[in-house]
């Protein structure tokens, strides 16, 4: 179960920083020099991409563990 960790925290961060970030930049949330900016609107998606995909590894690296016992 160790293994999973190094994917998944940093999954798990990278996924709600680049939520924020992405209903930062299409002006959902308010209140930042962020809101509202094209910049933003993409950084955000590719940021929750990379994050999501991180904790599709610490899936797959848990199921294959299991598989394993």
């Amino acid at each position: 179960m160790k293994r999973i960790w190094p994917y998944l925290v940093p999954g798990v961060v990278l996924a709600a920083v680049g939520l924020v970030w992405t209903l930062q930049g299409f002006g959902v949330l308010g209140g930042s020099v962020m809101s509202g900016s094209a910049l933003w609107a993409t950084i955000g998606p590719i940021v929750l991409v990379a994050g999501l995909g991180l904790i599709g590894v610490a899936i797959v690296i848990a199921r294959r563990r299991r598989k394993g016992r």
